[in-house]
């Protein structure tokens, strides 16, 4: 059956890789900036401590996300032809760009930097993965991309 929809050349089987990870940066993004308010609350430096390792971490799955959407994004020009995929590949790169400032700052600071510039980097990023997050839907809702046209057979699950 030919295939109608942009297609996902990264995956596993049938099934795509990059909306496989991008849950995982999105949570430890998300974890570190509520680990940021309540470091901020409390002064406890367990908080600044779990938000160095939830950066570290958000960083190295948004690198796993990053490539295997790169590969769809290049091997298939009907999305690259898609305004939202663009939208959402540049909010995500600012998003990590900003996430990788945040940690080396961190590092480099300590505790000293997290209140305010940290907080408010990482409340910036959740609202960045916000927008990305709704364009990334758009590729999937509304423009099919990875959508499988081919109805499963009967019996066989997907």
């Amino acid at each position: 059956m030919l295939e109608h929809n942009p297609k996902s050349t990264a995956k596993i089987g049938d099934h795509p890789i990059h909306p496989m990870l991008v849950g995982f940066p999105i949570a430890l993004f998300v974890s570190a900036f509520v680990c940021d308010v309540v470091f901020w609350q409390t002064m406890n430096p367990d908080w600044f401590r779990a938000t160095v390792w939830l950066l570290g971490g958000g960083l190295i799955m948004a690198a796993l996300a990053a490539v295997m959407g790169l590969i769809d994004f290049l091997d298939e020009r009907r999305i690259r032809d898609l305004n939202d995929a663009w939208w959402h590949m540049g909010g995500n790169v600012l998003a990590v760009l900003i996430e990788a400032f945040n940690l080396y700052e961190r590092v480099q600071t300590n505790e000293t930097f997290v209140v305010p510039t940290g907080l408010v980097l990482s409340a910036i990023v959740v609202a960045i993965l916000m927008f990305t997050g709704w364009k990334g839907w758009n590729l999937v809702y509304r423009h099919h991309v990875a959508v499988s046209d081919e109805a499963p057979e009967h019996g066989r699950h997907a």
